[in-house]
């Protein structure tokens, strides 16, 4: 928890009132977004985001697995995330497990949808290699370096980034197989699937001081808020989750508002992060 005097409560609270926050920007603008893509060679895919002094690196790894007997036409995706002890003072001890726990499912959520999988943004059936038989398992683990807010959102972003980095090797199956015979299965070591994350969605989380939200909260404006939604939406605009944080209740009609503001603000971080990552991934072939 950031220790705040009143006097700087109060200045934190009155720049929000006025649209003016401590760090000179406005209620609904990002601080600014560094992608850097390809940060862990022995993962299939990785990033690291930097929003503002938040810092967190997300990788893909990708392993043949079996489809669930529930879901054989869908590939399986997990998301685990971790807070480095050095990170922050409050990630020491259980103060770390509880966040990263809290931060896991929040991802779960916003990016893989119901257990149906209905309305994920990250779409599992595109990991069948064959149905009911072979699927790839994505295992996603996120990684907070430093933080200074907003960790959903940057999280978000590493994962879309390092999505947008994942290769998946090319998997050819004889399916002459009888029984519960495992299929034989070769992995080619030199074509890879380049994963579609145009449908990955981001996360804008809006949080309320006072009567007002804003976007990309720092550590010290969180610890001013009463409640917190975010909204992952993707390119088309569609909500893919929600989750809430904090005590404080929500009127339904200004949860409507804050989805309506969060797809307008989702269009300009969408497409400010698809030019960070597309900048990252031409610097990382050049290097």
């Amino acid at each position: 928890m950031v220790g705040l005097s009143v006097g700087e409560k109060h200045f934190i609270q009155g720049g929000i009132a006025q649209d003016l926050r401590s760090d000179g920007r406005k209620r609904l603008t990002y601080r600014p977004i560094y992608v850097e893509t390809g940060v862990i060679p022995q993962a299939h895919g990785s990033a690291r985001v930097r929003l503002g002094a938040t810092d967190v690196i997300a990788s893909v790894k990708a392993e043949l697995g079996k489809p669930s007997a529930l879901q054989p036409d869908k590939g399986k995706i997990a998301i685990y995330v971790d807070c480095s002890p050095t990170a922050a003072p409050m990630f020491e001890g259980r103060g770390g497990e509880e966040l990263s726990t809290e931060l896991s499912v929040a991802l779960q959520r916003c990016l893989l949808g119901g257990k149906s999988g209905a309305g994920a943004g990250i779409d599992p059936s595109s990991l069948v290699v064959v149905e009911g038989i072979v699927c790839w398992d994505l295992y996603i683990d996120g990684l907070v370096i430093s933080s200074d807010g907003n960790l959903l959102d940057a999280l978000a972003a590493a994962i879309k980034a390092a999505l947008s980095n994942t290769g998946i090797p090319k998997v050819n199956v004889a399916i002459e197989t009888s029984g519960d015979e495992q299929p034989e299965v070769n992995i080619s070591d030199e074509e890879f699937l380049q994963f579609d994350t145009s449908g990955v969605p981001a996360i804008v989380t809006l949080t309320k001081v006072g009567r007002h939200y804003i976007v990309d909260a720092t550590s010290e404006e969180e610890s001013q808020m009463s409640s917190a939604v975010s909204i992952s939406v993707n390119r088309k605009g569609h909500i893919c989750g929600l989750t809430k944080q904090g005590g404080a209740g929500l009127d339904p009609s200004i949860i409507l508002d804050m989805i309506s503001v969060a797809k307008h603000v989702s269009e300009q971080l969408i497409n400010k992060l698809d030019s960070e990552i597309a900048a990252a991934e031409a610097s990382e072939e050049e290097s």
